[in-house]
């Protein structure tokens, strides 16, 4: 099964399921409903990733649709109909349609439209995550992914909890820098006090223990400064 959802919305009951069989057929999540009127309360009840248009609707023919939608919503619009002039097709693409298919098609057509889209997408993701500042947190075999807080040692991803992932994020952000336990209790904990003393020295065990499993010797990540804290060294 795919991780996308899509939306079909169209007045005419055998195109739906036409669309329903061709869509679940490719391993695609979809819903199908034929009142243009109740597209953004559905946007608004479930997340989307695609929705299929048809233009010639009563009510709210589908540009009009199609405006509201980009109106609140970023979300890729296939306007699909009979209409083949140019004109039709220039209007959809200007109102934000991000591509437009005319009646009768072939499933493959659809659905190599559909996964052109969804590529362009994934695409632009990546690109806006490979912009932004210090994304990638990098030390020895160790990466620290912020934009998804995962941390992975070479291609091996670990389970961290929240506290495990704050504290190993603040040494790889602060190298050279030593931090004593009650700093960390500030920074992490938000408090310089806790019920129990060795909460930072278990998390930073645990953390430790975890990095050693990965193949990473946890211990050279986050080294001890006897009697004074913990420290993660520049790496060389």
């Amino acid at each position: 099964m795919k991780e996308q959802r899509i939306l079909i919305v169209d007045d005419e009951e055998p195109m739906r399921e036409l669309l329903m069989l061709y869509l679940k057929a490719d391993g695609y999540t979809a819903d199908a409903i034929s009142n243009s009127e109740d597209v953004l309360l559905k946007m608004q009840q479930t997340s989307y990733d695609l929705v299929l248009l048809d233009v010639m609707m009563p009510i709210m023919d589908g540009f009009e649709v199609c405006r509201a939608i980009r109106a609140s919503y970023t979300t890729p619009v296939i306007m699909i109909t009979a209409r083949e002039r140019t004109i039709d097709k220039v209007e959809g693409l200007r109102i934000g349609a991000d591509d437009y298919i005319t009646k009768p098609f072939e499933q493959q057509e659809l659905l190599a439209r559909i996964e052109s889209i969804f590529r362009r997408e994934r695409f632009l993701q990546d690109d806006r995550q490979l912009k932004k500042p210090n994304q990638l947190l990098i030390y020895k075999g160790l990466t620290l992914n912020l934009a998804t807080h995962r941390a992975m040692v070479h291609s091996k991803e670990l389970a961290l909890t929240p506290k495990e992932y704050a504290i190993l994020k603040l040494f790889l952000s602060n190298k050279g820098r030593i931090f004593h336990r009650d700093d960390i209790l500030e920074l992490i904990w938000k408090t310089a006090y806790v019920n129990d003393d060795r909460t930072v020295d278990t998390h930073i065990k645990n953390l430790r223990e975890k990095l050693s499993k990965a193949g990473l010797p946890g211990q050279e990540v986050i080294k001890t400064v006897w009697g004074t804290g913990y420290i993660c060294h520049e790496s060389s």
